[in-house]
């Protein structure tokens, strides 16, 4: 079960996982989010209460995705991982598999336990590449035991389970595109971003996750993951549906998995070599801050130019974005990655000067720094309000003391008043954000408890039949 703790007066939604048998009551909405990333591949397990719309992690399954099966042919290869991890179909699928499997055993869990199965993956990849895993995960889940009816919504509340039926309002509202009150970019269509849907599902866990450290994180709000790569989105406080006004892409935890590339030969990540929460061991603190500043000559954290179609691992359509009236923000390491050599031997010399201690407080230094220049460029876009929240998830943004110097660099830097107040912090926001996809997929709301609308405002159903009704 997630709980909270406090640190610096902010709120962080961490994890205390009861992996006893579950107790599954009619009125729980079992979701199973799987996950192919860069480093890791996940399948978490959620129960949403859908009488308090209170959303928990019962359980979890994390394998690394370095670990596997290596394809039998070499055609069989479509792409690989930034870390250089090659993949198939089969493959993919066979790991994706054994994930779900195992994340349903330790909680004595069968397919059938779960209503809903929602997929995404956070490797960059080209289009014809990206259907492929795509496709990797659907099979995944099918081997797993999940029917193709608990991958896509209900129509009408005929098709609904009999027990999920009381706590539907597809009678009243259907599922139009938004999720958690947020309409994708106007001109999705034209591909603004690759990872458009990473965004959308960690800013809408982060709305339910905030909901458990009693913060109201209703639009206009900010999401940023910083898993391997960067990922998020800006809303703005629109109504019924408030507006993606902004995206982030390009690399996050990527970075901390460079410094350490010139360190151990098997080529781990910061998250395999780097314990979460860091003893507070005593480092020469003048040092770090030598090399952190060292690192970041190689890092560009900014607003997208118009004319790049690539900023990091993913493409970009700058042109559109602006067409659209979205903005792009983004962290680059050199153009396109080509610095990364660059960082891993300014790792190494940490390494041999101070330990693994040392590169685990570099890490947390350039990590922190590259999240406050993020918010500083959004806030130069004058995108942050007085009741704006901010919202941060993924390894490389809550881990160690990075929620911490974050803070205090944005109090230093007067980037953010009081920023201890409008920031929180949560583990697996895209678990957390599958949740409530599958929710609006088949709207089950809660509007006594809503993550729709604006901030200290009502549920936003009454708008929502207004503006249904007015399209038809």
């Amino acid at each position: 079960m997630s709980v909270e703790h406090e640190f610096a007066g902010s709120r962080f939604l961490g994890k205390n996982f009861n992996l006893n048998k579950l107790k599954i009551t009619d009125s729980s909405f079992v979701v199973a989010s799987v996950e192919a990333g860069n480093t890791t591949t996940k399948c978490i397990l959620t129960s949403t209460d859908l009488e308090t719309g209170k959303t928990e992690i019962i359980g979890k399954c994390v394998r690394l995705t370095r670990d596997i099966q290596k394809p039998a042919k070499t055609a069989d290869v479509f792409g690989k991982t930034i870390g250089g991890t090659e993949l198939a179909k089969d493959t993919l699928a066979e790991l994706v598999r054994d994930t779900i499997r195992q994340a349903l055993f330790e909680k004595n869990l069968t397919a059938d336990d779960v209503h809903f199965v929602v997929r995404s993956t956070g490797v960059t990849a080209e289009s014809e590449h990206l259907e492929m895993i795509i496709l990797a995960l659907a099979e995944g889940c099918l081997l797993a035991g999940f029917p193709p009816r608990k991958m896509t919504g209900y129509l009408s509340l005929d098709n609904m389970p009999d027990k999920l039926r009381p706590y539907s309002y597809l009678d009243k509202v259907y599922f139009d595109g938004a999720v958690a009150g947020v309409r994708p970019p106007a001109g999705f269509g034209e591909g603004i971003v690759s990872n458009e849907m990473e965004g959308e599902l960690a800013m809408a866990g982060l709305k339910e996750a905030g909901k458990q450290t009693g913060a109201d994180f209703r639009n206009p709000c900010i999401a940023i993951d910083m898993g391997t790569t960067l990922s998020g989105r800006i809303s703005d406080a629109g109504i019924p549906y408030a507006r993606t006004i902004a995206n982030f892409c390009g690399y996050a935890g990527a970075v901390a998995d460079a410094l350490i590339q010139n360190i151990d030969f098997e080529k781990k990540s910061a998250y395999e070599l780097i314990p979460e929460e860091t003893a507070a061991i005593e480092v020469n603190q003048n040092e770090i801050e030598t090399a952190a500043a060292e690192v970041m000559k190689y890092v560009q954290v900014m607003k997208i130019p118009e004319k790049r179609s690539r900023f990091g691992p993913f493409a970009v359509n700058a042109a559109a974005a602006k067409k659209s009236g979205t903005i792009l923000f983004g962290c680059d390491v050199g153009e396109n990655g080509s610095d990364f050599e660059k960082l891993a031997d300014i790792g190494k010399s940490v390494y041999q000067s101070g330990g693994l201690e040392a590169v685990a407080a570099l890490t947390d230094e350039v990590m922190s720094e590259i999240l406050v220049l993020l918010i500083q460029c959004v806030a130069k876009e004058k995108f942050i309000r007085e009741e704006t929240f901010i919202g941060i998830t993924g390894r490389a943004g809550i881990t160690g003391t990075k929620k911490e110097k974050i803070i205090q660099k944005l109090k230093n830097r007067k980037i953010l008043e009081n920023p201890e107040k409008k920031l929180i912090f949560a583990e697996d926001g895209l678990a957390h954000g599958a949740a409530v996809m599958a929710r609006c997929m088949n709207s089950l709301g809660c509007p006594n408890n809503p993550v729709g609308g604006l901030r200290g405002g009502k549920c936003i159903m009454a708008e929502r039949r207004k503006l249904q009704n007015m399209r038809h």
